[in-house]
């Protein structure tokens, strides 16, 4: 199982795994730790991450990048609409009111949904987890901004499945931070919790978490944040600075030009590092526009003065995180800042301010949500045992249910009314379960919405709910129970609904144990009662204008307290009792704004296939590249070490026909298809192999030779030996070994003399490889006689005597004996030897004795 955790910024993706010592941040290809959250597509392949980032200045246009702040977002949002301003690629409104993205991809205008584009950025990153580990990525943790919505919160999760991976957990940003600052936590006290502040300043948004820490537990105190306060709004302002200047001193208007926006817009973000560590910093930038080189000088007072209005926005997020809290500062162990834009000295100086203290930084501010990813993921995975650390998560909205009340009714008059109940209030626990009893007499719908959007720019509505067709037994209204779940990655959905009908069936039933109405309502009871692995509530929803009746009488139910009285007095063996029938009945979803599920497997596909296309034209480029790679080492080599192992005819034949390969591939052979280079490589290996066959040959000569002839020798000094160790050998087969290396000896005699007299550019006749089959065939036949044990010695009377019936009771007394010791103690006893010595059943014995043989 993979334990890998993702960490998708607007600008860039970090990956951390878990390992047996510890969480690592794994490097992509360019041994870098960060990746670019970047898709471009070109003529022929996407270019993902790093590639796309290197090839966005030369193709702006359909170059996709801050992904992060399209997905789940209506197209006619003013933040959205604010964002697609300094964004160079075309985004339009889609048939359902959300955004569609267009690029020129294979040849042709190709239009993605922002969830497709994100995939493609998770697949980058997959692909970057998998090389590392050597091993399928599928399990993961992603870590999501808190202010995700529920539809945002789904974009994520498709875009995982189209990506082939399976979240277990999307944790927020700043819960996966407290989790990777406090699990390593040795110090927490027991009672009292240490609180401590998050700041989480992005690229685009600033997070603000208050986190309450006990030894083996953190639980969520507070969320805040601002979704547009981040590094990006500091760059704008000094892209917008720069502008202005540029239009007047040089006239040029970047505006009016992608390309120069883009440049520009990188020139600043470094600009702004700059300042982070400097009083002052010059900005250069060569040909910006119009052949025009620009230059630009600021000071850190004067950049803080145009980035007020930024700031001043910074305290109103963490002024609302401790009021939801109810603490003050003062309740604040430290304050803990992380993101990649909390560099800024400005920020520092507010936040130091605000809580009366210096912030700290003793997590990597760029890696610490990817880490906290791959943590969770691993408390969640069997892989790994994790320090018990338990994760008390929150959830930042308020959630309610909405339905329509009963339709005109000829005994009230009553009119069809809309009531709504908030079920999962705002601070709720992650995960969650609620149910909900409904007494309906026929189909009917549940809205699921946000009870309060002033913090949200998304529709109240997330997804509508219809329970049905049902029917009644009894014609009358129908009791279902409706379960509603938070799920663990902050999605709420309607789980299932259950018609509860209660029948009566008769039940032999002994007269003493009749009197006991309490065990009568059991059954009733248990079948109301809500499951308890998670937080459950069960709440009462009448269609009635007025709420029923406890006892459903109304509703034609007789009350449960009648029964018992009756079966006190009743004399009759037999009697009545209630059981409840559950009746699992249909539930339809309808959620605003997500993608089908018919949807997603289409987009699985494509992405498969563009995934397809990539890897053909990396594997074409690898395979032109292995074309022109042995072109040029080829052609070095020829004037080099292979000049003695080629005539000089075949040389420049064969130097010709390596300069009209290079030329082929400049010219026709610039674009073409896989097999055609593959093709022209092993045409050029058919001349090249066997003169770089002839050079390793006369390489590996040497060695072989003198191993060889070691073994020839070994074995006849053995042979001719008169060595105790060897006396009981035969003569005939000392004489066999003997024969055997005279005729290995007599072969390469006659094998080197013809080699001898061949020329180094001749195919030689005295290979390395015959040479090792040689010996191999030669140490088959001699190991076997010049290593032969000794034979044992004859067993003594006492060990060798008729055992009794019992002979595996004789067999310890026997190996105990002073004989038997003598016998596992002489020399060259092999394991045969010993097995007579010991009872049949004792395989255990053979096992033991086994080794020695060797």
């Amino acid at each position: 199982m993979s334990v890998v955790g993702f960490d998708f910024g607007n600008e860039s993706g970090v990956v951390a795994v878990a390992r047996q010592r510890g969480i690592d941040v794994v490097l992509n290809d360019e041994s870098k730790r960060e990746t670019p959250a970047i898709v471009c597509f070109g003529e022929k392949q996407r270019f993902l991450g790093t590639a796309g980032a290197a090839s966005s200045m030369m193709n702006p246009k359909n170059t996709i990048s801050q992904i992060k702040r399209l997905i789940g977002r209506q197209f006619s949002d003013p933040e959205l609409q604010r964002d697609l301003k300094a964004l160079p690629f075309s985004v339009t409104e889609g048939p359902d009111g959300y955004p569609l993205i267009h690029a020129r991809y294979l040849g042709e205008m190709r239009t993605f949904t922002p969830t497709q584009v994100l995939g493609m950025v998770f697949s980058d990153l997959k692909t970057i987890a998998e090389k590392n580990l050597n091993a399928a990525v599928v399990d993961c943790c992603i870590g999501i901004p808190i202010y995700f919505t529920d539809l945002q919160r789904r974009a994520v999760m498709d875009a995982a499945t189209i990506a082939g991976l399976h979240p277990l957990h999307l944790i927020h940003e700043t819960t996966a931070t407290a989790l990777a600052y406090g699990i390593y936590k040795t110090d927490l006290p027991e009672n009292d919790p240490l609180n401590v502040a998050f700041v989480d300043v992005g690229h685009a948004s600033l997070q603000v978490c208050i986190a309450g820490f006990k030894k083996g537990q953190l639980k969520i105190l507070a969320h805040s944040f601002d979704r547009n306060l981040g590094g990006r709004d500091f760059d704008e302002a000094l892209f917008q600075h720069f502008a202005a200047k540029f239009k007047e001193e040089y006239k040029i208007d970047v505006f009016q030009n992608a390309r120069a926006c883009i440049r520009l817009r990188a020139a600043c973000e470094k600009l702004k590092k700059v300042l982070s560590a400097n009083p002052e910093a010059p900005l250069n930038i060569e040909c910006l526009m119009d052949e025009k080189d620009v230059r630009g000088f600021i000071k850190r007072e004067e950049f803080e003065q145009i980035c007020i209005p930024i700031l001043e926005r910074v305290k109103k997020p963490l002024e609302k995180a401790l009021a939801e809290a109810g603490i003050t500062t003062e309740n604040i162990h430290a304050v803990e800042v992380v993101g990649s834009s909390s560099r800024v000295p400005a920020i520092m100086r507010i936040l130091t301010e605000f809580f009366g203290k210096e912030p700290r930084r003793t997590m990597n501010a760029s890696e610490c949500v990817a880490k906290g990813c791959a943590l969770q993921c691993a408390i969640l995975s069997p892989t790994f045992k994790v320090r018990e650390f338990k994760v008390n998560e929150s959830f930042p909205f308020s959630i309610a249910l909405s339905w329509k009340g009963p339709a005109p009714d000829a005994q009230n008059g009553a009119l069809e009314n809309h009531q709504s109940t908030i079920v999962f209030p705002k601070g709720n626990a992650i995960p969650s379960v609620k149910a909900l009893t409904f007494y309906r007499s026929g189909t009917f719908t549940i809205d699921v919405q946000y009870a309060d959007i002033s913090e949200l720019q998304a529709p109240a509505k997330i997804s509508t709910y219809t329970i049905g067709p049902f029917q009644s037994t009894k014609g009358e209204r129908a009791k279902l129970k409706v379960k509603v779940r938070l799920t663990l990655h902050g999605i709420v959905s309607v789980e299932s609904a259950t018609l509860l009908e209660e029948e009566e069936v008769e039940v032999p039933v002994a007269k003493e144990t009749a009197k006991e109405p309490a065990k009568m309502e059991t059954d009733e009871t248990s079948a109301d009662a809500a499951p308890s692995t998670t937080s459950e509530t069960d709440v009462n929803m009448q269609d009635a204008k007025g709420a029923a009746p406890a006892s459903g009488a109304e509703n034609g139910i007789p009350e449960s307290g009648e029964k018992p009285v009756q079966m006190e007095t009743d004399a009759k063996v037999e009697a009545t009792k209630k059981k409840v029938k559950k009746t699992s009945v249909p539930v339809t979803e309808i959620v605003y704004g997500a993608m089908a599920a018919a949807d997603v497997q289409k987009a699985v596909e494509k992405e498969f296939e563009m995934a397809l296309q990539d890897r053909v034209m990396e594997e074409t480029k690898d395979k032109k590249n292995a074309v022109e790679s042995y072109v040029y080492d080829m052609r070095n080599k020829l004037s080099d070490k292979y000049q003695e192992f080629v005539t000089d005819s075949e040389r420049e034949q064969f130097i010709a026909k390596l300069q009209e390969v290079e030329d082929w591939l400049y010219e026709d052979g610039e674009d073409e298809t896989k097999g055609v280079y593959i093709a022209k490589l092993e045409e050029l290996k058919k001349q090249g192999d066997p003169i770089e066959q002839r050079y390793r040959e006369y390489m590996e000569r040497g060695p072989v030779i003198d191993q060889f002839s070691y073994c020839i020798n070994s074995y006849r000094e053995a042979a001719m030996s008169t060595d105790p160790k060897f006396d009981h050998i035969d003569l005939a087969e000392k004489q066999k070994v003997l024969n055997e290396c005279v005729e290995a000896e007599a072969w390469f005699r006659e094998k080197q003399q013809q080699q001898d007299a061949l020329p180094k550019y001749a195919n030689p006749v005295l290979l390395s490889a015959d040479v090792r089959k040689k010996a191999e065939a030669l140490d088959r036949v001699c190991r076997p006689i010049m290593t032969k044990p000794k034979p044992a010695k004859p067993a003594t009377p006492e060990t060798s005597s008729p055992q009794s019936p019992q002979g595996g009771e004789q067999q310890p007394r026997g190996a105990d004996s002073p004989n038997a010791g003598d016998a596992n103690a002489s020399e060259g006893a092999s394991a045969g030897s010993e097995v007579p010595l010991a009872a049949e059943p004792m395989e255990t014995d053979k096992s033991e004795t086994a080794p020695s043989a060797s």
